[in-house]
């Protein structure tokens, strides 16, 4: 029963770093309509940003969370405006090429500053955990789904109790609509994708604390996050919330059967959301309209 209940403690916690970097992928599929292929990329340079914080001033890496934030909010902005928003009403194939190529370029550039050598953000705290009697509660996992629980509520109070949260809605429900009664376009484009930038960035402020990073890892979260945003759902921040807790956990009870291994883990996850699109074609959790 106890190894049971470590793999659920286990299976949530690691769906709490799914949700963080689903967050921002949902946010920009959603109000946007590009799938952003670059998306598992800024994940990895917020990850270097911790990892160079923490090696060079000693910085806590969740104290840099909010440098992470900072710092891709800026690359996110600076992208959408004057790269992405060329091609912003192009058919999706398009975007979808063109955030590709972007993952291309910003992992080159990371292998570039920082070679393809592993690095890793190591604190005094890394390994340790609370003790439950057979159950371990590591302390930096619990940490991570914190920090993506804050994250999923910061993201529903701006999209629900602001202006600019309403804006942006406003431009994903109907552009021109938007437009005709005074939305800047561009403006929200651009803040859009720069909020869902910054959210990749704090997930790999996350991620750093317990994987080691390459320029190159980037690209299993992109295809993780979007598993998620299907399972749960498009249009809610519960949606992604849901999707990336259940995601994690069936991903560590699928790697837990002794049946099949750990080499299964993923392959069980996908199955699943198979079936989950099969029965509910919108998700857990996903709008209707």
């Amino acid at each position: 029963m106890s190894q049971f209940i470590q793999q659920v403690i286990l299976g949530l916690l690691l769906g709490g770093v799914y949700v963080a970097v689903a967050l921002g992928f949902s946010l920009v599929w959603g109000i946007l309509n590009i799938v952003n292929l670059a998306h598992g990329a800024l994940v990895i340079v917020g990850a270097y940003v911790t990892w160079a914080l923490f090696t060079r001033w000693h910085i806590d890496p969740f104290l840099s969370l909010p440098v992470d934030a900072l710092v891709l909010f800026v690359i996110g902005y600076a992208l959408q405006r004057g790269v992405i928003n060329r091609l912003i009403r192009a058919p999706l194939l398009f975007t979808f090429l063109l955030t590709f190529r972007l993952n291309l370029v910003i992992v080159s550039l990371l292998l570039l500053i920082f070679t393809a050598d592993f690095r890793s953000v190591t604190t005094t705290y890394s390994g340790s955990g609370l003790e439950l009697g057979n159950v371990i509660i590591p302390y930096i996992r619990v940490g991570g789904l914190a920090v993506a629980l804050v994250l999923a509520g910061i993201l529903w109070a701006i999209l629900n109790r602001t202006r600019i949260g309403a804006a942006i809605l406003a431009v994903g429900a109907d552009r021109d609509a938007a437009q005709l009664v005074g939305v800047d376009l561009r403006h929200i484009y651009a803040l859009t994708f720069a909020i869902g930038a910054a959210f990749a960035g704090v997930a790999g402020g996350i991620i750093s604390t317990f994987q080691s990073i390459t320029p190159t890892a980037g690209d299993p979260y992109t295809l993780q996050a979007f598993a998620v945003v299907i399972l749960g759902g498009l249009g809610r921040v519960s949606a992604t919330v849901a999707g990336g807790l259940a995601f994690g956990l069936i991903e560590v009870l699928g790697q837990s059967a002794p049946w099949l291994g750990s080499g299964y883990a993923n392959a069980i996850a996908f199955v699943v959301l198979v079936v989950v699109l099969v029965v509910r074609p919108r998700g857990l959790l996903g709008r209707l309209a």
